[in-house]
């Protein structure tokens, strides 16, 4: 019975005038927009997240503050950390073992074309394989850097597929110019989905701090902790010792103390509350939607007195009546939310695309057939709703006075 009065209202909807269409923009830009920016904001997350390429939940790292907004972490402080707060952190009971990291920007010269980027310390020894782990770097050609490789670099993946703007690909066993000093080419780096890591210039750390002149200062400081659960009270300690030493009361600190949760937390965060903002923004277009739903239906009822009274006069009855009308609605803004959907997921499955080709990353464009099921029934329900007053009112028509109108 219910497929006969959808039916109906499929026919009814069809021979209506452009009026009854134009309904239909209210709930398909709201839907679009919905499913658009639900779809944008994980993409948008996930993206986020591949930018911190740190896979071990037992990492805090230490930056210090100050004027670094336009550069890579640690750069342009007023205060850096040193290479003796890093052997302070690493006395620390809760900690493992610390590595001091540079990032340094450099200058970069192949094929006759120079770029600016970035480029990070190797250490020595086990603290090499410690660091391409908790990094999750993985060697795509080539080789890693070995305790000898003073004069040698691996390259992430973006300088083997010509991302970075030198118009030819670097290849195993190339030499490049670091600072005007000629580095062999020794690996190439698996894709992480990170514009700095497949971006990066990995180097030994002792020609990395000869060549930039780092000094005693060191960019960020890696402490890897003994056990996960000990992650606040380790924090802490590496907070409370960094105050004393850099002598600044609490609440006034000069450096960052993180772990990779709470950074993704405060991350995710922000995204959810711009997200939440834009999605009240986009229901109001829904509702006006809905409006203009209630509006189109009242003025059928009044257009269709006479249709109206004919069924009444032929048998049929209120309830019929009212839902005759209330599929009509619904129909309205199930159509309106089936547009708003596919017109929203391919947006965003273009947006996913277009922040993997401004990040450098390859993430896959995921269709959410839950959201995309929600909207549709939502969007039934908003036109239905919006149509049981207009339905309601046809029901209720006299048909003697419906067959006079």
């Amino acid at each position: 019975m219910n497929l006969d009065y959808l039916i109906l209202a499929l026919k009814n909807l069809r021979h209506r005038g452009i009026r009854s269409w134009l309904t239909l923009l209210g709930i398909f830009i709201g839907v679009t927009a919905v499913v658009a920016l639900i779809g944008l904001g994980n993409g948008l997350q996930a993206a986020v997240s591949a930018q911190f390429g740190i896979s071990s939940t037992e990492i805090i790292t230490v930056q210090a503050g100050g004027l670094n907004a336009y550069g890579p972490p640690g750069s342009g402080v007023v205060n850096s950390l040193t290479k003796d707060d890093a052997r302070a952190i690493e006395n620390i009971g809760s900690v493992n073992r610390v590595l001091p990291r540079y990032i340094q920007t450099g200058k970069l010269e192949f094929n006759d074309r120079v770029i600016f980027g970035f480029a990070s310390n190797v250490p020595r020894g086990d603290d090499a394989d410690f660091m391409y782990e908790v990094n999750d770097l993985e060697i795509d050609k080539g080789r890693m850097l070995g305790g000898s490789d003073s004069n040698k670099v691996v390259l992430g993946a973006n300088f083997f597929v010509d991302k970075v703007g030198l118009e030819k690909e670097v290849v195993l066993g190339d030499n490049v110019l670091v600072q005007d000093k000629s580095f062999r080419v020794v690996g190439i780096l698996k894709k992480k989905g990170s514009f700095v890591w497949d971006s990066i210039v990995l180097m030994d750390q002792v020609a990395l701090e000869d060549l930039f002149d780092t000094g005693d200062d060191v960019d960020v400081i890696v402490a890897h902790i003994k056990d996960p659960d000990l992650m606040d009270r380790a924090a802490e300690d590496i907070a409370k010792l960094l105050r004393k030493r850099r002598d600044v009361d609490e609440g006034e600190e000069d450096f960052e103390v993180s772990t990779p949760e709470a950074t993704m937390e405060t991350v995710n965060s922000i995204l959810g509350g711009v997200q939440a903002f834009i999605i009240i923004i986009a229901s109001i277009s829904i509702l006006v939607g809905a409006l203009g739903i209630v509006n189109t239906m009242t003025t059928s009822v009044l257009e269709r007195k006479k249709e109206i009274g004919i069924m009444k006069a032929i048998g049929g009855t209120n309830w019929q009546i009212f839902m005759q009308f209330f599929f009509e609605s619904g129909l309205l803004g199930l159509i309106g939310g089936l547009v708003g959907a596919v017109l929203g997921t391919l947006i965003s499955v273009a947006g996913v695309a277009g922040i993997n080709s401004f990040l450098g990353s390859d993430m896959t464009p995921v269709v959410d057939f839950m959201l995309i099921g929600m909207a549709l029934f939502g969007s039934f329900m908003i036109g239905a709703i919006a149509g049981i007053v207009p339905a309601m009112s046809a029901a209720k028509q006299n048909p003697v006075e419906a067959l006079r109108g």
